[in-house]
């Protein structure tokens, strides 16, 4: 629908039952889905053409309402395989077109059901087109969408919320949606017709440090053979060098990862020291080079979809990759010892970076690809060939 200036605050005509109010006063009007209330976060955009589910429920998207940019979205339904975590992680949705009704055999419900169920709160009828033309001009702004079926809207209480919000920079988040207590995975990647398989014979033992642990992340390490320990965001030192790991893996997550850093940095640092082989993923890649003792800095959009071109400088291979972030590590803080591996093709930030003297490495990109393409899942072998190399 068409954008409006913050007065009059009612809808324009009736059956309007959800409002986007962003900080900068710009109102949209739609017609509400899911859940009903309202909901505050940074609204970025996503271009995946697929994996909404997949995307909703993904924690590196906590604090952030998600623009699809393709209109068609819910063709698929929704299914409780495919699921990042066991609750939404997302705070709200934003689409162009109404939910289009599943058709797909692995659908069990729609997904204007699913997101009630989640307590997600959605809006369509936008002009996404316009709004990621907003985004992509001016950055990711707070926030709030208002679901009310009986059309009643106060504007200015809902244009001060998302104005009052403090926004993702210096937030941690990883406390927010990280693990509670240990446990073990040893659930393996989903095949048609099988479901998800189960690690035999584990050779060698990985603990993963949750920051905001991607099912499938933890599926694909499991694919290569390893046993998992999942340990909290919060664990310490001695408390994963107690498991007598063979390999340490930093997850991805979401937030600002200087502010995550204050506890998990030092503990990184120690880590680094053992000489165990080290592989972070989004988060953990920030943090790893926090680490390091290079620096990270807010994007003006962030990179979220799933056809980002990433370079291998090392051998000049392009990837197609899966993104989710609105961090970047600043290139020209990398210390002596540490070299970029990675790059966007989109706007030449970093997406990689390996020590140079010790079997430790990270990329900005999910190899995993939930969803999106595969091109970078070899890492998840890289790794633990370092593993198998140090043992």
């Amino acid at each position: 629908m068409s954008k409006l200036p913050p007065s009059p605050h009612s809808p324009p005509h009736s059956g309007v039952a959800a409002v986007l109010v962003l900080e900068n006063g710009d109102v949209y009007w739609g017609y509400g889905i899911g859940a009903t209330g309202d909901t505050v976060g940074e609204v970025c955009f996503n271009t995946s053409m697929t994996g909404y589910q997949e995307i909703l429920t993904d924690p590196s998207y906590a604090g952030q309402i998600i623009t699809f940019t393709f209109p068609h979205v819910g063709n698929v339904g929704t299914n409780p395989e495919d699921i990042e975590t066991n609750a939404a992680a997302a705070r709200g949705l934003v689409l162009r077109q109404a939910i289009t009704d599943p058709s797909n055999f692995r659908a069990t419900s729609h997904l204007d059901e699913w997101l009630k169920a989640q307590n997600l709160i959605g809006i369509s009828g936008i002009d996404t087109r316009q709004l990621t033309n907003v985004i992509r001009a001016d950055g990711a702004p707070n926030g709030v969408i208002c679901h009310a079926p009986e059309g009643q809207f106060d504007i200015d209480a809902l244009l001060e919320k998302a104005r009052s919000w403090p926004g993702l920079e210096g937030m941690d988040l990883a406390k927010d949606v990280t693990s509670t207590q240990t446990y073990d995975w040893d659930q393996t990647r989903w095949a048609l017709g099988e479901g998800y398989g189960k690690v035999e014979n584990a050779q060698y033992h990985v603990v993963a440090i949750d920051y905001g642990l991607k099912k499938n992340i933890a599926r694909c390490l499991a694919s290569t053979g390893a046993r998992i320990t999942v340990l909290p965001a919060t664990a310490t030192t001695e408390e994963v060098l107690a498991h007598k790991p063979d390999g340490i893996f930093l997850s991805n997550g979401p937030g600002d990862p200087a502010a995550t850093g204050e506890y998990a940095v030092p503990v990184i640092k120690e880590l680094v020291e053992t000489g165990i082989p080290i592989f972070g993923i989004c988060l953990g890649h920030q943090m790893l080079a926090l680490a390091a003792g290079a620096t990270t800095v807010k994007m003006h959009q962030g990179h979220r979809g799933a056809n980002h071109p990433v370079q291998d400088l090392r051998s000049g291979k392009v990837e197609i990759t899966s993104m989710n972030h609105g961090f970047t590590v600043d290139e020209n803080s990398l210390p002596d010892n540490v070299e970029m591996t990675h790059i966007s093709l989109f706007d030449k930030t970093l997406c990689g970076l390996a020590y140079k003297d010790r079997p430790i490495f990270s990329v900005q990109h999910h190899p995993e690809a939930s969803p999106g393409p595969q091109d970078s899942f070899y890492l998840f072998d890289q790794f633990m060939k370092a593993v198998a190399d140090h043992a």
